[in-house]
């Protein structure tokens, strides 16, 4: 578990667990700081991927099923222990409710809640435009991230650092842009699900990821762009949002 894990701060007695997922190119540190800000009742797992961080030896993902195999494989025996809840922005909201879907198939196991954020549902025709951005030359790419947001300035700026990130980031964007999820003909969910999003980013079909679930849905808005929650008093709102509804969904579980 060591391998596919971050988790800053252990919390053998927790209620709970968040288990986040990376954004497209993302790495697990930045959720597994998120730890410290919860109180022991929630412990916080941040996904690995390979292909970054200590696994950067290892070859990329190639698809989703390869992602969400790993993932279940290593953390069923972890997730059926306690109420634990997905939390994925972009990239992150597909491989989140992927993985959610795979348990339940595989052993009727579902997170309590389901926080999705930044992009439209994974069958949702809104996903889909002309040009796949994982094909586009490294001059336009650069372009689009530019544009995008998101990427620190020291990255963008040091032409080292962007023939080692670029590679992580178009793998995971081919990824996510082979995950072909048909529209099902009911809910495939019944787990809560709530949708965070940027008042700036491009417009996404938010109201889609209600289709998915029986369960209660909402949605949140916050300013900024596709990258928000990085804005401390976002992703504060984002944490406090969380946390409450983990306390009231282990209460109900237990």
């Amino acid at each position: 578990m060591e391998k596919l894990v971050t988790c800053f701060y252990r919390k053998p007695d927790a209620v709970s667990r968040l288990i986040c997922f990376p954004w497209a190119g993302g790495g697990s540190v930045h959720y597994a700081h998120w730890g410290k800000f919860f109180d022991n009742s929630t412990e916080v797992y941040s996904i690995r991927l390979p292909g970054r961080e200590s696994r950067s030896r290892e070859s990329f993902a190639q698809d989703m099923d390869q992602i969400v195999t790993e993932i279940t494989s290593v953390l069923l025996p972890k997730l059926q222990e306690k109420p634990f809840a997905f939390f994925g922005h972009s990239f992150g909201s597909f491989t989140s409710f992927a993985t959610a879907v795979k348990l339940k198939e595989i052993c009727g196991l579902e997170p309590v809640h389901l926080f999705v954020s930044g992009t439209s549902a994974p069958h949702s025709k809104a996903r889909f435009s002309l040009h796949k951005k994982s094909e586009l030359s490294d001059e336009d790419f650069l372009k689009w991230m530019t544009t995008a947001g998101g990427t620190p300035a020291e990255i963008l700026q040091n032409r080292e650092n962007l023939e080692m990130f670029v590679p992580v980031l178009k793998a995971d964007l081919s990824v996510a842009e082979k995950f072909i999820y048909e529209k099902p003909s009911g809910s495939v969910l019944s787990c809560d699900i709530t949708c965070f999003d940027g008042t700036e980013d491009v417009p996404h079909d938010l109201e889609a990821w209600k289709e998915l679930t029986s369960g209660d849905f909402n949605i949140h808005m916050f300013p900024g762009g596709h990258f928000y929650l990085k804005e401390p008093a976002n992703e504060k709102i984002i944490m406090d949002h969380i946390a409450k509804h983990l306390e009231t969904a282990g209460m109900n579980y237990l």
